[in-house]
This record gives structure tokens, sequence and C-alpha cells, in this order.
């Protein structure tokens, strides 16, 4: 695992940073503290940091067109906007609540997310998650399911290739993609993460196509090639990196979010030091790979609350 130079964003001990995101029109960064329920603002010309919303346990979020957020969250689907708060979009679908993950957003405005129900037990005795397409007019379509915990979502950069993340199987799964129509086929493993290593989390993708993962228990992210091979592998000093997601005026910089809160999973690597440094910090990575800018949701509608 090589070295790396790095920032610290903020020092302040997130329970459970994630959901790193560029804006690339304003110049400012966004993540989410999930567990504490706060999302916050950095800025990287005057380095301000503000907490901007709290309220939901924010897992995954994207910025919507119609301005402000489109947020998968632990209570449900809900847009977000300094005038209106909070408004619902849907809290379940055909039967199931929408415990959600991580998101993004698709070429098309779409919104996608997944859903789990894993938690700190042994055993694979749980209700299995889903992955959702969001429309426009807020609508949802199940577009695969069986996930034990879907997590990271990012598209190839001829967006014809979606890749999901499922940290209980300690897979990244593939899909063609059609991006007029949100319609997904040919799934297939194309990083599989040892046994031995940390396990796959949030994820991003590079302007050549690589594959940016944060490992929890890892101690950092590892960067893939389309085939899945392991090109490297960036340490970071905390066990539970939770995220990864580039900016930067040039899209070169790697931001990084971890977690403070101690979170004992079966799925953890034997012999893993629970007790090891979990600091929460927020970390910047300066490189000279370039990233990509992240898609912008395209929802309307939602109900105040």
């Amino acid at each position: 695992m090589e070295s790396s130079t790095y920032s610290i964003i903020s020092e302040a001990s997130y329970r459970c940073g994630e959901c790193p995101m560029w804006d690339v029109q304003n110049q400012t960064f966004y993540w989410s503290d999930m567990l504490a329920g706060e999302l916050f603002s950095y800025r990287p010309a005057s380095k301000e940091i503000q907490k901007i919303a709290q309220g939901k346990n924010v897992s995954g979020f994207t910025l919507n067109k119609n301005g402000g957020f489109v947020c998968a969250t632990h209570q449900g689907l809900y847009l977000w906007d300094a005038v209106h708060g909070w408004r619902l979009l849907a809290d379940s679908c055909q039967g199931q609540v929408l415990h959600c993950n991580d998101a993004a957003a698709d070429p098309m405005g779409r919104f996608l997310f997944g859903t789990t129900f894993y938690g700190q037990t042994v055993g694979d005795d749980f209700e299995r998650g889903r992955l959702y397409s969001v429309d426009s007019d807020g609508s949802l379509t199940i577009l695969d399911e069986g996930f034990g915990l879907s997590n990271g979502i990012a598209f190839s950069p001829d967006q014809k290739t979606l890749y999901v993340t499922d940290t209980y199987t300690r897979e990244i799964y593939a899909y063609d993609y059609q991006a007029a129509t949100g319609r997904i086929s040919n799934k297939r493993v194309v990083v599989k993460i040892p046994d031995y290593e940390g396990i796959p989390d949030g994820m991003t993708v590079d302007a050549e196509g690589f594959l940016w993962s944060a490992l929890w228990y890892g101690y950092g992210i590892v960067r893939c090639d389309p085939d899945g091979c392991i090109e490297r592998k960036i340490h970071i000093p905390s066990g539970q990196t939770s995220s990864v997601m580039f900016g930067g005026e040039e899209l070169t910089d790697i931001y990084v979010t971890s977690s403070a809160e101690v979170v004992r999973h079966s799925i953890a690597p034997q012999g893993y030091d629970f007790n090891a440094p979990h600091n929460g910090r927020v970390y910047c990575i300066h490189t000279d790979i370039k990233g990509l800018p992240e898609y912008a949701a395209d929802i309307k509608g939602g109900i105040q609350v």
C-alpha cells in the first residue's frame, strides 16, 4: 500500500462520515455524518465548513437540477433544499421499506440507490436489499434484488456500464447500462475483494475508467482497472474508510470520508483490530489522476415534512 500526500479537511470526529460529493459549478464539497443525521459543506477557496442540514440519516445524495439535493436516507427517499427543507418522495416500495444506502445520478438525471437490512450480525438470515431507479416524476423502478449490503454506485466514462458494490459479498458488479431507457442487463462480477482485506464501500470512477473503492476496515482506498485488477492502494490513517470522490478545480483531488464510531460487522477481516484508530476525519489526497464530474439528478415533486 502506497503512502499519500494528503490534507485533513476536517479534524472533527464524525460518527460516520459518508457520501462525499463535489459540486463543479460552485466549487463546493459536501458530505454527511450518516449516523448523526447531518449534512456539511466545505469551500476550498475559503476553507469554510458549514453544517447545512440535519434531521435525516443521509447515506447517499446527489445534486438536484431543480436545486438542493436528492437524498437516500435510512427513513426513505427525500428531496432537500434550503427553502423547503425535507420533502418525502417515498418511504416504501412494493412491500419493502426504503432503508437506503449509497446513491448516484445517471446521465439522464435519474437517481439510483440501494437498500440494505444487514446489521452487526452473524449469518445470512436477514432481508435482502434492492437496487432502485427514480424517474423525474418520483416514480420508482426496481432494477435488481438480492443485495446483502448495497453500496457504492458509479458509471463508466462512456456511460455504458453501471457499477454497483455489495459490501456483504465483497464484490463490485458491472451491468450493461442503457442511458436512454435506464435498463440494465448482463450482470457480472468485476472486482472481488479478498477475505483478508477490508470490505468495499463507497465508490467512484476516474476519467480513465478505473474504479476507486474505499475499503472499510482496510485503512485506505484502492484503484482497480475495468477488468478488476487492483492497480494501487493508497493508505488512509483511519480503519473505517467509508467513501471516495474526486473534486477540486481540475478534479485531481480525491476526497475521502471515514467513520469514528466502531462497527463490528461479522464480515470484518479475521483478526481486525476494532480498537485501532477510527478518527472519523475527512481527507483530501492530492494526485495527478483526473476524475469525472458527477451527474446531477433531475427529480421533481415531494411532500413537505
